[in-house]
């Protein structure tokens, strides 16, 4: 799961050779007499893009400021309508609102991903684009995202902040749409403590992103970053140098992590693999990064039973159902104030609680060795035998 569990010397190693190279500069722009050609966030952001095997990379302060610097790259303001789905972490449609346009909200399926005809259903002349997110490791189902997207000419920004190291087939979550945007934050794959990136294939996109995480630059080659003008508006998304180094170091790792994570799930699947419940679909299991197990249990009740014995265990859960209000639409009224398709309005997104409020997410760490996996295996198990 997280990146901090393999976080150790080279981490470490990578701050003080910064500070020790050239004398601890950790702005990312500038003072380029001092320190002697070393700019760790660019170093970073190369070494990322040839990972996931995309033209360009532009790293921002987090996963957050990701999403907001991509939708202003894509042009969206107010007037526009985006939309997104039921189940994704809240600062996906805060991103959105930033934007002054208007988030259209729309069920997922059991992926746990956005539905394809939900999207199509909620299209709209005032549509631009559309935010499918691979969430808690595993990929959207974007073939049919991208052929609804397609046949009616909107914008797709990937929401890949928790699917660093996925791949959809073939390709790196990230990298299949317009845009692409990842978080790297203390709970993420990769890990960086606060940070994000945002990716594309456009060079113009990436020129407008570039500018956008940095109040405008223009990035000149000839003029110093004082005496440069600015392409349009911006704002201070700006990595630190401190956050370049970590990111090089964690990337690195990546692989390691994707390899344990697969391997751990796989062994924990065959052990609860009789349990009476339904799995989540995955619409490319070579794709999944491990990270993450979820149960589709019989009714709410019953996913309520299974829970509250999981935590007399001391066993935890992931997002669902500890952080299914951080989660999940039905929870978000304070965002829609102001916006006359939700005001007055109950939006339940039913079909979508009816998964959620049924689901258990079990979470994949990277250094769970076979006891703890037997563990596991045996006490989730042994609860479902008194409770389904």
């Amino acid at each position: 799961m997280p990146g901090f569990e393999v976080f150790g010397e080279e981490e470490l190693a990578a701050i003080v050779d910064l500070f020790k190279q050239n004398g601890g500069i950790v702005f990312a722009h500038g003072f380029d007499a001092m320190r002697k050609g070393i700019y760790k966030v660019r170093e970073y952001e190369r070494a990322f893009a040839d990972n996931i095997g995309i033209k360009h990379a532009q790293a921002v302060s987090s996963g957050s400021a990701a999403l907001k610097v991509a939708l202003d790259a894509l042009g969206i303001g107010r007037g526009d309508e985006v939309i997104t789905q039921a189940f994704t972490f809240v600062a996906t449609v805060e991103a959105i609102c930033e934007t002054g346009a208007t988030p259209i909200i729309v069920d997922i399926d059991d992926t746990l991903g956005m539905s394809a005809a939900a999207f199509e259903a909620a299209i709209t002349p005032r549509t631009k684009a559309v935010i499918p997110v691979h969430m808690m490791g595993e990929p959207a189902e974007m073939d049919s995202i991208l052929a609804v997207a397609r046949r009616h000419n909107i914008l797709v920004l990937e929401d890949a902040a928790q699917a660093v190291g996925a791949s959809y087939k073939g390709k790196k979550t990230g990298t299949i749409g317009d845009i692409g945007a990842f978080s790297t934050d203390a709970g993420k794959t990769l890990n960086t403590g606060e940070g994000g990136m945002v990716v594309t294939d456009s060079d113009e996109l990436f020129v407008r992103a570039r500018g956008a995480h940095d109040h405008g630059h223009e990035y000149s080659k000839t003029l110093g970053r004082g005496e440069e003008g600015a392409i349009g508006p911006g704002f201070n998304y700006r990595m630190t140098e401190l956050q370049g180094a970590i990111g090089l170091v964690q990337l690195s790792k990546i692989d390691h992590i994707v390899e344990r994570q697969r391997a751990n799930k796989a062994a924990l699947m065959e052990r609860i693999k009789g349990l009476p419940v339904k799995f989540r679909r995955s619409p490319d299991a070579n794709g999944d990064i491990g990270d993450t197990i979820v149960m589709y249990l019989p009714d709410r009740a019953r996913a309520a039973a299974f829970v509250a014995a999981m935590r007399e265990e001391k066993l935890g859960t992931k997002n669902l159902p500890d952080a299914v209000r951080w989660h999940f639409a039905k929870h978000w009224s304070h965002l829609f104030k102001g916006h006359p398709l939700y005001d007055g309005n109950n939006y339940s997104w039913q079909s979508s609680a009816d998964i959620l409020e049924c689901s258990v997410a079990l979470p994949v760490m990277v250094k769970m060795d076979p006891d703890r996996i037997e563990f596991l295996g045996e006490k989730l198990v042994g609860i479902g035998r008194k409770i389904l």
